[in-house]
């Protein structure tokens, strides 16, 4: 299997699902999601599988700092043990890491993680890398903070190595360091690199993709051009993968109070609305449903499945 990480065609849209249940940040976790488990977990990746979505997201955070438990919870499933679990509990989705914070780890560590779940997966993986933000994570782990651009720039170019080539990374001495088993993709899994501010979206362009960090609709276009600017000045003319996290969606009339901001309308009207995102030169959505229950989820992806992603081109 080939990482040329297939692009929908021009002017259409792949959509994405970041989980619930493993991550429960206030600014986005239902309340039905505090009692959930692993299996209500499975059964919404089960769901998006089935549905079409080209990927299920899992995030990452390995500690949170008392003060800010009360807005991001202490809940943060483990990204890669999430991920290899998912990856039986499904058949044809993606595995994508959003964000993976490389920073903390050493890249042989991530290469080996992320190279073994691509054998254990078939060849799904998608490595959605980014800086991390949290000052006390970084000092928990000894890791600077304020060099976390650096760190991460560093740690792209090792795990980037390491997953095109067995023996890529030395030992001190100077002797080769061996990995397998090796990625199904070839040369390597797609690499997405998250985060919305210039230095992002330049680094992101070196890469097989971009994932914005909470960029509204209107200030897309901009930073696509730069994305475009710099693939083109580095000579890189394949394809990448632009993302973007919607506004909160509905199909159809929820009937109920969603309380936030919500773009709630037939398939064939919700559909219209995402095209704009394709004139903006994004090719991947990932899309959010306000829910009250498990049932109400996973009725949501395959009606959006269903009814708008076909409308979508896809």
């Amino acid at each position: 299997m080939t990482s040329t990480d297939p692009q929908p065609a021009p002017g259409a849209l792949a959509y994405g699902l970041q989980l619930p249940v493993q991550a429960q940040s206030a600014l986005f976790t239902e309340p039905w999601e505090r009692a959930a488990g692993p299996a209500e977990l499975a059964a919404v990746a089960a769901a998006a599988d089935a549905a079409g979505f080209d990927y299920v997201g899992v995030c990452d955070h390995v500690a949170i700092p008392q003060r800010l438990a009360a807005a991001m919870s202490t809940v943060w499933y483990d990204t890669v043990a999430t991920l290899g679990w998912l990856a039986a509990q499904t058949t044809r989705t993606r595995l994508l890491s959003h964000v993976f914070n490389v920073t903390y780890r050493h890249p042989l560590l991530t290469s080996k993680a992320f190279a073994t779940l691509d054998a254990l997966s078939g060849g799904r993986v998608v490595l959605g890398v980014g800086a991390g933000h949290v000052p006390e994570e970084f000092a928990a782990l000894g890791v600077d903070f304020h060099q976390r651009g650096q760190l991460l720039d560093d740690s792209l170019a090792g795990i980037d190595a390491a997953l095109r080539d067995e023996f890529a990374l030395t030992d001190p001495a100077g002797g080769g360091l061996g990995q397998a088993p090796r990625p199904v993709q070839s040369p390597r899994p797609p690499i997405w690199v998250g985060g919305s501010s210039p230095a992002a979206v330049r680094r992101a362009a070196r890469y097989e993709g971009w994932l914005p960090q909470g960029t509204p609709r209107e200030g897309m276009r901009p930073l696509v051009e730069l994305f475009a600017r710099e693939r083109a000045a580095a000579g890189i003319e394949t394809p990448a993968a632009v993302g973007t996290v919607t506004e909160w969606l509905y199909v159809g009339d929820p009937g109920w109070d969603v309380n936030r901001p919500c773009v709630a309308a037939p398939p064939e009207k919700l559909a219209e609305n995402l095209r704009e995102y394709a004139a903006l030169g994004v090719t991947h959505l990932q899309v959010r449903f306000p829910s009250r229950s498990l049932t109400e989820l996973t009725d949501q992806l395959t009606a959006f499945g269903a009814e708008v992603g076909p409308l979508l081109g896809g």
